[in-house]
């Protein structure tokens, strides 16, 4: 429990209508869990307006209201609190409720279109390697130490990004990473968190739905740079044609790493293989559980973050060679009949090029790369033929199938995807709806020294049709298949 001036002592109050001298037993933007002397955020949402629900409130026991408008009924034994910006307010008023926990941890997010995820589990995996305690949230599980949280979203909302911050700081955590998307920062879902530093992975096509533009999507991403504190370090990458812009504002102090030019931190890949690449690091030769040159660029910004974190850089250099892949990140699956299975979480076009080129870069022209490949529905149409089409200029064989229909007919999203292709193009592409079947064929197919890439879905164990979420695993998949072949 806290005081309600405590807590409104963390935001900026516009007016307010009634007493300040309670006692509030909890913090919530949910209507549903309100309860006697709940303090009640109404947040604007994209689909659900929380200020709708104030007049339902008004005899539930809450016991202040915190919003952009006054209700026309006011309940006399309800505190009424005026904010420019509910959203933002709840940010600072979770923080402030779970006692400002990111200023207790360094706390290092992450944001970009592609390696977000890699990026901030290595840092995680990074600072427990150097012997300290850590957390991480992530699209694939949350972490507080060892104890796996599941999670539904990339980054949360701020009651429970604090609650779970909260956790860390109980469990000595010293250091936490996370994800930063561009959903989140546009809803201003990390106002309140206090960052320790901040890494731009690169910007390419994707959430065109949400955010309309790529202007406004990059628009989100710099947001986070802009909020970041004197105190932090800002981690660009040079090599993309963004990563600068991510700069300008900040009062951040300005780092840059980079695989083609100069920068304060330099990756250089020596050798690739499927199962791991020598690597240098400003010059220092490394080997690593890795392929790719997306991933030479997530290991290169994990380099750069850990010497910013002050760690020794002998110690990271070894254990840069420890570090291991992520689950359903470029994840080797090797057949009894001598070709290998990858499957990866690549659901944007450049993704699915990076992955390709990194495929195709290791094993020459030793053999073909079949790639099953889809996308997914009630998302942003305008990339499924960019999608197709890429696969298809850097694939021997595609199969396209269903990944995530959601309310959309599968069909109808392989013809959108089909219309990418041209007639080279159309003459090697199987369009196969049943994403199990999809995958199959692509083993039936398969001949030793090929590569097979089952893209999009990654770590997800499950497939969402008509609103439910069924149970499909890829990894599951493929290895139900080699078992049939052993």
């Amino acid at each position: 429990m806290k005081s309600l001036t405590t807590l409104l002592s963390a935001i900026m109050v516009e007016e307010i209508i009634g007493s300040d001298d309670k006692v509030i037993t909890d913090v919530v933007s949910d209507s549903r869990k309100v309860t006697t002397g709940s303090l009640f955020v109404a947040v604007r949402g994209t689909n659900v307006d929380g200020h709708s629900f104030i007049p339902l409130l008004q005899y539930s026991g809450v016991a202040a209201i915190v919003c952009e408008e006054f209700p026309e009924f006011l309940e006399t034994s309800i505190t009424y609190i005026k904010v420019s910006n509910s959203a933002i307010a709840l940010g600072y008023l979770a923080s402030e409720w779970w006692d400002n926990p990111s200023r207790k941890l360094k706390l290092v997010g992450v944001t970009g279109t592609n390696g977000k995820t890699t990026t901030a589990t290595l840092i995680y995996e990074m600072s427990r390697l150097m012997g300290y305690k850590a957390g991480l949230l992530s699209t694939v599980c949350n972490y507080i130490e060892t104890e796996a949280i599941p999670t539904n979203q990339t980054t949360p909302d701020p009651l429970t990004i604090n609650s779970l911050l909260h956790r860390m700081v109980e469990a000595g955590c010293s250091y936490a990473s996370m994800e930063v998307s561009s959903h989140a920062a546009h809803q201003h879902r990390i106002a309140g968190l206090h960052f320790a530093g901040g890494i731009f992975s690169n910007l390419t096509r994707d959430h065109l739905d949400y955010h309309k533009t790529v202007e406004a999507y990059l628009a989100a991403k710099k947001s986070f740079f802009d909020g970041l504190p004197a105190s932090a370090f800002a981690l660009t990458n040079l090599d993309d044609k963004t990563g600068e812009v991510m700069l300008q504002n900040t009062d951040a102090k300005k780092y840059t790493y980079s695989l083609r030019t100069r920068a304060d931190f330099t990756g250089k890949v020596i050798e690739s293989r499927l199962d791991g690449t020598t690597m240098s690091f400003n010059g220092r030769e490394v080997e690593v559980l890795f392929t790719g040159k997306f991933n030479a660029y997530n290991l290169t910004a994990v380099y750069g973050a850990s010497v910013l974190l002050g760690w020794d850089i002998e110690e990271i250099l070894v254990n840069m060679s420890r570090l291991v892949p992520v689950a359903g990140r470029f994840q080797a699956f090797h057949s009894p009949k001598g070709y290998t299975a990858i499957v990866d979480y690549a659901h944007t076009p450049d993704a699915v090029v990076n992955v390709l080129q990194a495929i195709r870069e290791v094993i020459g022209n030793r053999g073909s790369i079949i790639t099953v490949v889809g996308a997914g529905g009630n998302r942003d149409k305008g990339k499924r033929p960019i999608m197709a089409k890429e696969a298809s200029l850097r694939s021997d064989r595609l199969i396209l199938t269903s990944d995530n229909p959601r309310d959309e007919d599968p069909a109808e999203i392989l013809h959108d995807m089909e219309a990418g292709l041209e007639l080279e193009g159309k003459k090697k592409t199987l369009s196969i709806v049943d994403r199990r079947e999809a995958i199959r064929t692509a083993a039936v197919i398969a001949q030793p020294g090929d590569v097979i890439l089952i893209a999009g879905k990654g770590h997800e164990d499950y497939q969402e049709i008509k609103g439910v979420k069924h149970h499909f695993d890829d990894r599951e998949v493929i290895k139900e298949v080699f078992a049939n072949e052993a």
